[in-house]
């Protein structure tokens, strides 16, 4: 009698289980915002998309965000077992696998880290791996710098003044900046 009891519960609990489905979701772009940096996602080309065992998402606007996450974040433990990371395609804005496709270094970026996916490998010209991307950009190796130099000298107040916009080494655009203000963030 326990046993059956037992089994009746088991077979309860386990067909209730929520399947997940690891396809990526549509980006709202009046809502979505990048769950690092938190600007609001707007470049289909370069967004990222993570999904974990539970059917949570988790969205950023380059995959330099994405990268910020694993590497000081809680990514690792949110992510669980079992997980898929999609980006847009640098050519279509198509969702590709984020760990097969081929990265370009160079392109103008969300948020200025500079690399682009592809779904096929190209011909010619330097493409790395997902996992050499993340290196690169964790070493430094990307066009951050030089984005946030342009993004300082560009932004300016209603009286033509430079606005409060304040960044610390490496982290703009989110709530980790050098005690400043910065677009989204404290």
């Amino acid at each position: 009698m326990k046993k059956a009891v037992f089994l009746s519960v088991l077979f309860f609990v386990l067909s209730c289980s929520k399947k997940v489905d690891f396809k990526p979701r549509p980006i709202n772009y009046d809502r979505d915002v990048c769950h690092v940096c938190k600007m609001g996602l707007d470049e289909p080309k370069y967004n990222v998309e993570a999904i974990n065992e539970h059917g949570e998402y988790r969205m950023y606007d380059d995959i330099g965000c994405l990268a910020e996450d694993i590497r000081e974040g809680d990514f690792n433990t949110w992510k669980g077992k079992k997980y898929k990371i999609w980006i847009g395609d640098a050519e279509t804005g198509k969702w590709i696998d984020a760990e097969k496709a081929w990265y370009r270094y160079g392109d103008r970026t969300p948020m200025g880290y500079g690399y682009g996916a592809l779904a096929q490998k190209p011909d010619t010209g330097t493409v790395y791996d997902f996992a050499t991307v993340l290196d690169r950009i964790n070493k430094g190796i990307s066009l951050r710098s030089k984005f946030i130099k342009e993004k300082k000298m560009s932004v300016s107040g209603a009286e033509g003044k430079a606005n409060d916009m304040k960044c610390g080494e490496g982290k703009c655009g989110g709530g980790k900046c050098g005690g400043g203000k910065c677009g989204g963030g404290k």
